[in-house]
């Protein structure tokens, strides 16, 4: 059974910076066929796409509102998927989740339970 577990959420000021970790087991050596994603939600909203990285972590993508300030990554050999955050504002306080599917599934097949970041002003 996969499993994914976030780590790294937490207070921080406007302006400043968080990296958050999604270490994955059970998938029986195949962390590096996933494509691996980070969302975000916050009470009321509907769940936000952040980013993406391909199984082979050549290819990436992000969504508007955080291109360029936040950067995804992974460490196949430690099975963890990394989400850099810099420059960051109150509207990105959320619960932030990763998510795992093969790349030839539609939709995310495994979650984890999400690590809060709150910024302040």
């Amino acid at each position: 059974q996969v499993q994914l577990v976030e780590s790294g959420g937490g207070s921080v000021q406007a302006g400043g910076s968080l990296t958050l970790a999604c270490v994955v087991s059970g998938s029986g050596g195949m962390f590096g066929t996933l494509v691996m994603t980070w969302f975000r939600q916050t009470p009321g909203k509907e769940r936000e796409y952040v980013a993406r990285i391909s199984d082979n972590g050549r290819t990436t993508s992000y969504a508007a509102s955080v291109a360029n300030r936040f950067y995804i990554s992974k460490d196949d050999a430690n099975t963890t998927l990394f989400l850099e955050m810099d420059k960051l504002k109150p509207e990105d306080t959320a619960l932030y989740y990763c998510a795992a599917r093969w790349p030839q599934s539609r939709d995310d097949e495994w979650w984890g339970r999400g690590t809060q970041v709150t910024v302040s002003s």
